[in-house]
């Protein structure tokens, strides 16, 4: 969901607050719930005579957070625009956290309140400063795509990640990544005569910088870096074998080009669940040979055994079974083989219904449906009353001949007919009679019509 005065457009772009993404009004459209922290203790009264807390945290572009002192005894909330001090000149941003949490924040990242690391907050942002910010906030994409060519016309192995200006539009922060140290002091200089500003450059981290842009990962949801994640653990290879996970770098590999820091999210409940299994070097003695692990399924705890010496065919066993395998080989006996434990599983129970997605062609659809030949129906037809025409002269024969009725002829017809016989003897052939002609059905010979 999105706040009131922050709809998007058709092509993504914030409608209302212009700010690319970034609510500023501490909403929850876009990256403004990026990194946040809810403050549970909003609605909680202080005891009398308690001042709040005089510490507040800040929250600039793409997640980057500070802490400020409120020395002026400001009425601060959730989401005011302020303006804060800076090494040069003052920025602008929005607070993100107050009271009693931030004091959690603080001890959280082993700052003191009293540090002099902490600056001020000067007073809350006026039209004027958010109008300045909105400005250069503009300004960050051309300056990218220009420093990105500054970069490559000078041939330095960096890459330009990201570009942030300071509120008053003094200072800009590059930041980019690189494998190597870089000597950027000539970039500098042509960074700060294009732009006209001094210039900061900070290196990130990989991880960092898929943080701070942001990306939609294989789950089909918002990297855990730029929504919630802070600690960036080192993951191993060896995180992946714990979880019987092919170790294949494509798979395994983040948005940032490293291992996925998810892998170490269910780390520690498989290594719990390992701790009843046996180890996978240890082989088990049989009556038919030494039997060594091939895989194992930890949810289920069956494991999978194969002969040392024919180790074509599988055998699955259950955590309790091979447990029970290893206490015979400690008392110096042989098991029974493999395949009668393997007959004292109980079989599954198969699914009446079967998967068939994909075994119909997709194109099934598009060819032609055949025509109905018509002309094979009327024959049928008119074969049936060809033999009810038959039958029924045959019955009016048997009965005798039929009297021939006298039949008047109107004046018309006798003039169209005297026509027809003159033009007939004038040597005009005679027109053919049509192919689908349909005679009358007969009812028992010439029936006698009435006269009007």
């Amino acid at each position: 969901m999105s706040c009131t005065s922050c709809s998007t457009k058709k092509d993504g772009v914030p409608n209302g607050c212009k700010s690319n993404g970034n609510c500023g009004t501490g909403g929850s459209c876009g990256s403004g719930s990026k990194l946040n922290v809810f403050d549970w203790l909003s609605n909680m009264t202080l005891p009398n005579g308690e001042a709040p807390f005089h510490i507040f945290e800040v929250r600039f572009k793409n997640g980057r957070k500070h802490f400020f002192k409120n020395t002026e005894n400001l009425t601060l909330s959730m989401g005011d625009v302020v303006a804060v001090e800076s090494s040069s000149g003052h920025d602008v941003g929005t607070v993100s956290l107050g009271g009693e949490l931030v004091k959690v924040q603080l001890k959280k990242k082993n700052i003191k309140a009293d540090s002099e690391e902490i600056l001020k907050i000067y007073r809350k942002a006026t039209q004027k400063d958010i109008d300045q910010w909105q400005a250069v906030r503009e300004k960050e994409p051309e300056t990218q795509k220009r420093g990105r060519e500054i970069i490559s016309r000078l041939g330095l192995k960096m890459k330009l990640s990201d570009v942030e200006y300071q509120g008053d539009g003094n200072k800009a922060t590059f930041y980019y990544t690189a494998d190597d140290r870089v000597d950027f002091r000539q970039l500098i200089r042509d960074l700060a005569s294009a732009f006209s500003i001094r210039v900061e450059m900070k290196q990130v981290g990989l991880r960092q910088e898929a943080a701070r842009l942001g990306g939609v990962g294989s789950c089909g949801r918002e990297l855990c870096c730029s929504t919630w994640l802070t600690d960036f653990r080192k993951v191993n290879t060896a995180a992946a074998r714990y979880q019987q996970l092919s170790l294949n770098p494509l798979k395994l590999a983040g948005q940032c080009g490293k291992l996925k820091c998810c892998l170490n999210f269910e780390l520690d409940t498989y290594l719990d669940a390992l701790k009843s299994f046996p180890k996978q070097d240890l082989a088990l003695k049989t009556e038919n040979g030494l039997a060594v692990f091939v895989k194992m399924d930890i949810f289920k705890q069956l494991l999978w055994y194969t002969y040392k010496d024919n180790s074509f065919k599988w055998y699955k066993l259950t955590l309790e079974q091979v447990n029970e395998i290893i206490a015979l080989n400690k008392n110096n006996e042989e098991a029974a083989p493999l395949e009668d434990y393997e007959s004292d599983l109980v079989a599954e129970v198969k699914i009446d219904f079967e998967n068939v997605v994909g075994q119909d062609s997709l194109t099934r659809f598009d060819a032609p449906k055949p025509k109905r030949n018509r002309n094979k129906n009327n024959r049928n037809k008119n074969r049936r009353n060809k033999g009810k025409a038959v039958a029924a002269t045959t019955d009016s024969n048997s009965k005798g001949p039929a009297k021939k009725q006298p039949f008047k002829k109107g004046p018309k017809e006798a003039v169209g007919n005297a026509a027809q016989k003159q033009g007939n003897q004038e040597g005009k052939p005679k027109p053919k009679p049509r192919r689908n002609y349909k005679k009358p059905k007969s009812k028992g010979g010439n029936e006698k019509k009435s006269e009007q």
